[in-house]
């Protein structure tokens, strides 16, 4: 998906799933909408979708239950069939074994993993177990080795005291060697924006892809294109640049034509 171009992959917050706190819509309602959304990116001129749960909240940590696999499966598969886009997956939290499964199924490129390596503390509660080594053997278990793993390093909504001797570019190089296809950059929460200092000290430490996680709106892209192989962005596109509203395709135009000034 990293060519010679720096690359923008827009972010298509599912609905809340059945069976989650704040869940009212239907399965074919939930879909309807994230087709909606998708199509307005790919209109604009992203170059990426990913579908995320992030209406889900409260997130339960591990294993999810079938209905929201099942959900995310049928969702993702009519938002790559609709945009043609190359598709991305997170299930929140620590749905990681369940997105590459549902990657598998529906052709997507790649999934976004947090925790892939130490352990964090975040919103959810502890987050005990680096991700890394059961879910590579799952990828080569069930033949998706072609589907990217792009890793958040210290990820966002979280508090890092327990790995606080470990440095950025250190938690980089350590997602290096324990396999991740990619690393991903953010600043300490949804919209806060990420420290171009930051992705410019991951750039340095490793050869993976090196993405911009959070907070991302057309006056950083300059700074941040001249480290980062791709940015996601979820808040800016927005209405109100608020994450939790409808998208807005002036919002998306407006940072399309920005990032096309600093493509190289």
């Amino acid at each position: 998906m990293f060519g010679q171009t720096r690359s923008l992959i827009g972010m298509v917050h599912a609905g809340a799933l059945p069976g989650t706190p704040r869940a009212s819509a239907g399965i074919d309602q939930l879909v309807r909408h994230a087709v909606d959304e998708a199509l307005i990116l790919a209109e604009a001129g992203f170059d990426a979708v990913l579908v995320e749960n992030m209406h889900d909240r409260p997130y339960v940590h591990g294993r999810k239950a079938p209905e929201i696999t099942a959900s995310m499966t049928r969702i993702a598969h009519e938002v790559r069939r609709a945009c043609g886009l190359p598709t991305g997956l997170q299930i929140l939290s620590g749905g990681n074994h369940e997105a590459l499964a549902v990657a598998l199924a529906v052709g997507a490129a790649f999934i976004r993993c947090e925790n892939f390596v130490f352990a964090h503390v975040a919103d959810e509660g502890l987050l005990d177990t680096a991700e890394a080594g059961p879910l590579l053997r799952y990828r080569r278990q069930i033949g998706a080795d072609q589907i990217g793993i792009f890793a958040d390093l210290k990820k966002k909504h979280a508090a890092h005291a327990i790995t606080a001797d470990v440095t950025l570019a250190e938690a980089a190089q350590a997602a290096e060697f324990f396999g991740a296809d990619g690393v991903i950059v953010t600043g300490e929460w949804t919209a806060q924006p990420t420290n171009p200092t930051h992705v410019a000290q991951v750039r340095q430490a490793t050869g993976l892809p090196v993405i911009v996680g959070s907070g991302v709106t057309p006056p950083q892209i300059a700074g941040l294109f001249a480290s980062a192989d791709a940015l996601i962005v979820g808040s800016f596109i927005k209405r109100e640049g608020v994450w939790s509203n409808p998208i807005d395709p002036a919002r998306c135009r407006e940072l399309v034509a920005e990032a096309n000034r600093h493509r190289k």
